[in-house]
């Protein structure tokens, strides 16, 4: 066998022993060399990539101006084709407005500002010389932008940003004349008000409804009503036969039942989804959007998922000739939880 200690870990140097000298520091490597982009040696390719830039923010305004088409200009008249129309303008005009501007200003900052990298020590502060370091660096900043000697950028930009935001104040004015959480609590529903089939119209007798069969269900007078997409949005229900031996009543609610035939609004108390999967097996009531997860024989109480407050219960009856219909309107706002809700 030969001798290997010169490749032991003590004599080798990889492990550092008792008494050895002080490893020494890592050396500064320094900056990697500069390399100049094709807009940094070619005129004309700056210039081309300002206008890509101006370009973009154009884009911008012009998905914010189809937006305000969409959201104006397009009248609803009860037709689904209308609906998907007003929905694609509202969604491109959006995805366009902010698309553009979040483009052109990665595309401005990769082409057109300077992409040097600067190294500096950092310095003590001190109160006069921080307030003009800080007015320096501005300064600096605004002229490496290059938005001074750009005005094709600068117009294009200001343009894009003023716009960009009224589609939201639009949106939010017009949750309601007064932003006022009231027109949740009441819909169509009333005493005396059939329930019946969604979208036909058709009156639901007790006996149509089985166990473990649901129904989509609006108000009788819904489909000729004036603002039928409004109304609908706060009324439409989801109708479920269970045993009644299976449902768990609260005092003052044994009469909002008919044999085991409940109603419950179908629309989530987490951010208004529609409701529509309902589980035979375990009586569940499932939101599609978040997953938030309505227990029907415990009057719908959240049992999962994001929403916080149950579903609304519709009290029902049934009239003279067998039909199914309601006893009042709700006895609380439909919709999302907010701070009013009572």
């Amino acid at each position: 066998m030969g001798d290997h200690s010169h490749g032991s870990p003590k004599s080798s140097g990889t492990v550092a022993t008792a008494g050895q000298s002080e490893v020494e520091k890592f050396q500064d490597p320094g900056l990697p060399p500069h390399r100049p982009r094709l807009a940094d040696k070619d005129p004309r390719a700056e210039k081309r990539a300002e206008k890509q830039v101006a370009i973009l923010f154009v884009i911008s305004i012009i998905g914010t101006l189809l937006f305000f088409v969409g959201y104006f200009a397009i009248r609803l008249d009860e037709t689904i084709a209308t609906l998907r129309l007003q929905n694609f303008l509202l969604g491109m005009g959006t995805a366009f407005a902010m698309l553009g501007i979040g483009v052109g200003i990665v595309h401005w900052a990769k082409t057109l500002m300077p992409d040097h990298e600067i190294a500096e020590e950092r310095h003590a502060v001190r109160t006069e010389e921080d307030r003009v370091i800080a007015e320096t660096m501005v300064t600096e900043i605004i002229e490496e932008t290059g938005i001074k000697r750009r005005p094709l950028i600068r117009n294009t930009l200001l343009g894009a940003m003023i716009l960009a935001p009224l589609p939201a104040i639009g949106i939010l004015r017009d949750l309601s004349e007064d932003l006022n959480p009231d027109v949740l609590r009441h819909t169509m529903w009333d005493a005396g008000v059939r329930l019946t089939r969604d979208p036909s119209g058709t009156p639901i007798k007790a006996s149509d409804v089985t166990i473990g069969s649901a129904f989509h269900v609006i108000p009788e007078g819904l489909n000729e009503a004036e603002h039928k997409l409004e109304e609908k949005a706060k009324a439409v229900v989801l109708l479920m036969r269970l045993n009644p031996e299976d449902l768990h009543v609260s005092p003052g609610r044994e009469d909002w039942n008919y044999n085991g035939i409940v109603a419950y609004s179908k629309i989530c108390t987490h951010v208004g989804c529609p409701v529509a999967l309902y589980e035979q097996q375990t009586h569940h009531l499932l939101c599609p959007c978040h997953q938030s997860t309505f227990d029907l024989t415990q009057e719908c109480k959240v049992i999962f998922g994001p929403a916080t407050h149950a579903l609304p219960q519709l009290p029902i009856s049934v009239d003279d000739e067998g039909y199914l219909v309601a006893t009042s309107d709700f006895h609380e706002p439909v919709g999302p939880s907010f701070w009013e809700r009572g």
